[in-house]
């Protein structure tokens, strides 16, 4: 059994660059694969391998500087569920594009999932959902807002448009794991929104730890791996994943005639010139090849939250 942990933490990184060879060569050392981000900011990811080989890996992480107190949540999974280990810099761990949110300075107030119902079920209070829509489509809390956007860096302007809806109401968000959260819940704080909330460990951790029969929880929670997607006790849903534009799609989708194993789904029909088709038939070919012979063909890479 492989154990998943998913990651996070906002911490100033004087030097990024420096910290990219050091942690992918202890992770590939000890055979964890997965995505790690380092930016300015801070690391975020997540990664597979065995018990030894991820504790390693975070007892690296916990010494990088300002990182003692790292959290993560784990799960287990039969197989690995990544290709590779990739480390990559960014400007930023999850891309909002506001310079001025600092989730270390203050975030909104952290909600234990045992506390979550009774929060989002009061009469005054907003729930807001800060995922992708297509994260939004397979599942999400009953009664909470969709903003429909496609990028996390289109939420100040959904804000900015829609803020009137909200006027005297507590605010409670929400996403995969907690990190848009953390600069989310920020950047309502510099609106001037005064009682903002959110889910501590995010969805991951809720459905781990609320039971199904007490759950608002519907659908299946979007993972940036090869899970795709996970429900209560953080059993994989059977969702799949479109190769081309990496959106989750129910097995039933694979019907529909826009869609060609990696290549497109109803989804992304439209999007991709035939040039960029082409080659996603070719790497589609590269991967028939190597299942032929008996290998595991690396794919495109996996994302981070």
């Amino acid at each position: 059994m492989l154990i998943v942990a998913a990651l996070y933490h906002f911490t100033r990184f004087e030097n990024p660059a420096a910290l990219k060879a050091p942690l992918a060569r202890v992770c590939c050392s000890r055979g964890v694969k997965g995505s790690l981000l380092l930016a300015p900011e801070g690391i975020n990811g997540t990664i597979a391998g065995t018990r030894a080989g991820i504790d390693a890996a975070l007892a690296h992480i916990r010494a990088l500087p300002g990182c003692a107190g790292l959290e993560w949540k784990e799960a287990e999974t039969a197989d690995m569920p990544f290709g590779r280990m990739k480390v990559r810099l960014k400007r930023e761990i999850v891309t909002m594009g506001q310079p001025d949110v600092d989730p270390r300075a203050r975030v909104g107030h952290h909600v234990p999932p045992a506390d979550w119902n009774a929060l989002i079920t009061a009469p005054d209070v907003a729930v807001i959902d800060t995922r992708n829509a297509y994260e939004v489509a397979i599942g999400t809390f009953q009664g909470a807002v969709d903003p429909g956007t496609r990028s996390f860096s289109e939420f100040p302007a959904w804000w900015e448009a829609n803020k009137h809806r909200f006027h005297n109401k507590r605010i409670a968000m929400f996403c995969t794991g907690g990190i848009r959260c953390e600069k989310s819940t920020n950047y309502l704080l510099g609106q001037g929104v005064e009682e903002v909330f959110h889910l501590k460990g995010g969805i991951l951790k809720y459905l781990e730890e609320v039971p199904q029969g007490d759950s608002l929880w519907q659908g299946g929670c979007f993972v940036f791996d090869q899970r795709v997607a996970v429900g209560h006790g953080l059993a994989p849903t059977g969702h799949l994943l479109c190769h081309a534009c990496r959106r989750p799609l129910q097995p039933e989708d694979r019907l529909r005639p826009e869609y060609e194993d990696g290549v497109s789904c109803h989804h992304c029909a439209t999007e991709f010139t035939e040039e960029r088709r082409a080659g996603f038939r070719e790497r589609q070919r590269q991967i028939a090849l190597a299942l032929a012979r008996g290998e595991r063909h690396l794919g495109p890479d996996e994302g981070a939250e």
